[in-house]
């Protein structure tokens, strides 16, 4: 799993990138918070064994969320969110459950950590890792799926019973944390990663400035 500086740079990114006329500091806070929420299942880990890149993680949580937003904002004859919040609310709800998805599971589900994305319903990791590209003597190369017996196949690494991902939270197999246990916070762990946090923090500035220039 990246740090979740990167989850929040990206969920960044996405709120500059779509909530348009909806963007301010507050909007950009619930993306920013959005893309970070999955990785506090670290904190989970330390009563229900195996919750890391799990219990938050699962894709069910944000098809609920998109589920649910879309049948109070198109089904219902009167909208709950609507009428408090307006285009204003529905706008920033759409872009935290995006930045949910995208920034705060997806970055972990292609990544050799994985993200037990189909929890509780399956106890397996998924890992979308590999390389695609283009070549004069071999054609198309691609290894993020294998394809066969008609089946598509995303590598698995592990269970939650089986596999413990260390976080600063809860950096010991199990539950139990010895007194004496290193902890890392982790930042950022390349120049990628380093270059992403910068965008984003670049482009807030930039976004504001042009939303100011339209007004």
């Amino acid at each position: 799993m990246p740090p979740t500086l990167v989850n929040v740079a990206v969920g960044v990114l996405l709120g500059v990138a779509l909530l348009g006329a909806a963007f301010d500091w507050r909007s950009l806070g619930l993306a920013a918070v959005a893309a970070a929420l999955p990785d506090f299942d670290a904190v989970l880990s330390l009563f229900v064994h195996g919750a890391t890149n799990a219990a938050l993680h699962s894709a069910f949580i944000p098809l609920a969320a998109a589920g649910l937003l879309y049948w109070d904002t198109e089904r219902r004859e009167e909208s709950w969110l609507r009428s408090r919040h307006g285009w204003y609310g529905v706008r920033v709800a759409w872009v935290a459950i995006a930045a949910y998805a995208v920034a705060g599971i997806g970055l972990d589900l292609f990544n050799i950590e994985s993200a037990a994305v189909l929890y509780p319903l399956s106890t397996d990791y998924y890992a979308i890792v590999g390389k695609f590209v283009l070549s004069t003597q071999e054609g198309i190369v691609q290894s993020y799926v294998e394809f066969g017996n008609s089946l598509l196949s995303v590598r698995t690494v592990g269970t939650t019973e089986g596999r413990h991902i260390a976080t600063w939270v809860n950096p010991t197999p199990g539950t139990g944390i010895p007194a004496d246990a290193e902890r890392t916070v982790r930042v950022v762990d390349s120049a990628w990663q380093l270059v992403l946090v910068l965008g984003a923090i670049a482009a807030i500035p930039a976004k504001f400035a042009v939303e100011g220039g339209r007004h």
